[in-house]
């Protein structure tokens, strides 16, 4: 359904990322980003992403700016292909201005990408007229970033794998979270950029490991697990799978030709704490995306224990608690 262009006005729109307790680690198909399994993630209500995006009749290229920086090279393409996608669905061919901002740190598996295109999908659906439902948003957001898909929804989403090669199916969904209030204690170890992208890791990891497809199908076990933890308010029963299908999957990339390891000194320095604070009788798990940096998956009465904990470790730079956030929305249109 189409509604009106807002040609020459902002049209601005927030994201959040999400951190996956049952990872997305690997496609099945490149071009549609389709994943080979399922997965689930919790959207934090910190490190906003926020973009603004303007239809510009006159204009004869894109201009995308990140952070007041003009972007260049694989950043601006990988823009300008998420708005060519857009224009071919709304059917329009008027280039656009894009503006973002991002508060959380980019290229540190804090999922950056995920907030970012997600709150593109969102403003640049809305500039050139598409009327979207979630799920079809949802469906946009994963042409550029897979993790987007689920930034879309608010809590606890499911990124649906689909089958084949159509993405019709491939889409996240939101799901109660039950009794379960929860926190997530992020302990920065690295700040920097990666020495290898996610998507070259990931394609990698798909191309030489022999551990991939197993962790594969047990992964597909862990998720409908954990969606039986979480509809029963199980938080131990939750961390424990997120902790598993994570080390598992850092697993696969160490078994990798060559290896590829995200996980540093300090990464497993944070972990051994958190299996110390188990020990203590605080339930406290893991989880570990494509960087160094750890986060803990916690009660929200026992965060500020963990918190503790971790900002006692020297090679702690920064201790962020996050709780659930809300999905992608829009927040105005403007001239300026």
């Amino acid at each position: 359904m189409m509604r009106t262009v807002f040609e020459d006005q902002w049209v601005t729109a927030v994201a959040h990322p999400n951190i996956a307790l049952i990872k997305y680690w690997g496609k099945r198909d490149e071009q549609l980003i389709l994943p080979t399994t399922d997965s689930l993630s919790m959207t934090l209500d910190i490190y906003p992403t926020t973009t603004r995006v303007r239809v510009c009749a006159e204009a004869g290229a894109d201009a995308v700016h990140i952070d007041d920086a003009p972007a260049i090279g694989e950043a601006y393409g990988r823009v300008t292909r998420f708005l060519d996608l857009v224009r071919e669905l709304s059917g329009r061919t008027e280039y656009a201005s894009v503006n973002t901002r991002n508060t959380v740190p980019a290229a540190a598996g804090l999922a950056s990408s995920a907030a970012g295109f997600a709150a593109l999908a969102t403003a640049s659906a809305a500039a050139y007229g598409l009327q979207l439902d979630s799920m079809a948003l949802s469906r946009l957001a994963r042409r550029g970033s897979g993790s987007a898909s689920r930034s879309i929804f608010g809590g606890f989403a499911v990124w649906r794998a689909g089958t084949g090669h159509s993405d019709v199916e491939s889409y996240a969904e939101p799901i109660d979270r039950g009794g379960l209030d929860p926190a997530l204690v992020v302990a920065v170890v690295d700040p920097g950029p990666k020495t290898m992208s996610s998507r070259d890791a990931m394609r990698h990891t798909v191309q030489t490991s022999p551990l991939y497809w197993s962790w594969v199908a047990s992964s597909r076990v862990d998720i409908a697990d954990m969606r039986v933890c979480i509809e029963r308010g199980d938080l131990c029963g939750t961390g424990e799978i997120a902790e598993h299908n994570a080390l598992g999957m850092h697993a696969t990339m160490l078994a990798a030709r060559p290896a590829v390891r995200y996980l540093s000194a300090a990464s497993l320095t944070v972990i051994d704490t958190v299996a110390e604070l188990r020990r203590a009788d605080i339930a406290a798990y893991v989880t570990v995306d494509a960087g160094p940096n750890v986060k803990v998956l916690c009660d929200c009465a026992s965060a500020g224990a963990v918190a503790e904990a971790l900002r006692s470790l020297d090679c702690v730079r920064k201790v962020v608690t996050a709780r659930p956030g809300p999905g992608a929305r829009l927040l105005s249109r403007s001239l300026q």
